[in-house]
């Protein structure tokens, strides 16, 4: 798969594909606890991600599997065995459309465009300090129009959009393997502008500032961090502590710094009412 995890697709014991992060990816042990643990909490803010699990990859298969491996500029170094981080690819990947990109006319199909503004609540509290990471698939209803020979229309008979887009790839969160949080009013914002024309003020991220204050406690980040390998964070328990620590307290910032982001240069909300 394409990124500088080097991650691999892999059908797993439940039939299912993932795209599964190796302990020994060339960005950081850590990115596979960031993996889990920021999927866990966007998908307790009800946002549009993918199932993650802990995917048990035996020795034996990375030995009989020279693919399975970690390239470097002057070698190959096979894959870890154990346990890894796996999100479940969406669908058959020999059948499955998938885009990591729409130009701007095709956004207007997506159906859950609005779901961007909740995404960005979830990067700031995070400190994800990569871009943010997205897929676009197409609803059965496009597929339907498709497969009729219908083309050339931006939504169905009904005017109903015909795309929908899941969040991926929370490696970067707390700022990948340094546990910090160096905020910057740019950060963690989506490339392109089209998919905030939705936010018209601070009450367009409320449902999710909502969520993050009375979902989000000490004891359902501890229980959701119960779940992640030791070996992840290299048995450094008073680090993963104090990491999920300053996550909670972080909660009551974000207001602050999606205001930093709204008066940014880039001037990302076109449609925000002062």
């Amino acid at each position: 798969m394409r990124g500088g995890a080097q991650s691999h697709l892999m059908r797993c014991a439940d039939e299912n594909y993932y795209v599964v992060k190796f302990q020994n990816n060339p960005q950081h042990r850590r990115i596979l606890v960031n993996e889990l643990l920021g999927t866990r909490l966007a998908r307790r803010l009800g946002l549009p991600t993918q199932p993650v699990s802990v995917i048990e990859v035996p020795e034996e298969l990375i030995r009989l599997t020279p693919e399975l491996c970690i390239e470097t500029p002057r070698s190959r170094i096979p894959c870890a065995a154990g346990l890894q981080f796996g999100s479940r690819y969406p669908g058959d990947p020999d059948k499955a459309a998938l885009h990591d990109f729409l130009p701007d006319e095709k956004l207007r199909e997506v159906d859950n465009l609005h779901e961007f503004a909740g995404m960005l609540v979830f990067d700031k509290w995070t400190c994800n300090t990569n871009g943010r990471q997205t897929l676009f698939f197409e609803t059965e209803r496009r597929a339907e129009r498709i497969k009729a020979g219908v083309f050339g229309v931006e939504t169905d008979a009904t005017g109903i959009p015909v795309y929908h887009t899941v969040m991926i790839d929370q490696g970067f969160c707390f700022n990948a393997g340094e546990w910090n949080f160096p905020d910057a009013p740019l950060r963690a914002l989506y490339a392109r502008n089209r998919v905030y024309e939705g936010v018209i003020g601070m009450e367009s991220f409320a449902p999710w500032l909502e969520r993050l204050e009375k979902q989000i406690s000490e004891r359902v980040i501890s229980e959701l961090a119960e779940e992640i390998p030791p070996a992840w964070y290299e048995d450094d328990y008073d680090a993963l502590m104090r990491l999920l620590e300053h996550v909670y307290r972080r909660r009551g910032r974000v207001t602050e710094l999606l205001l930093a982001a709204k008066n940014s240069n880039r001037q990302p909300f076109p449609y925000w009412k002062n």
